[in-house]
């Protein structure tokens, strides 16, 4: 019985010691770079509609002359 609790206080310090070390201590897996910036900004997406808008004009005065 004696060999029950001692087997037992040895693995409740070894949890507590273990969960202090991870609060404790820096992972270095949390230390993330800046985010990369995009691939591509609204200013691209903005032409490509004013291009489509554009045809679409074309296309209309076309029809109606």
């Amino acid at each position: 019985m004696e060999a029950l609790r001692l087997r037992m206080s040895f693995a409740a310090a070894f949890a507590l010691l273990s969960l202090l070390t991870a609060f404790v201590l820096p992972s270095p897996v949390a230390a993330q770079g800046p985010a990369p910036s995009p691939s591509s900004d609204g200013v691209a997406v903005d032409q490509g509609i004013a291009c489509l808008l554009m045809l679409v004009a074309l296309v209309l005065t076309y029809i109606i002359h």
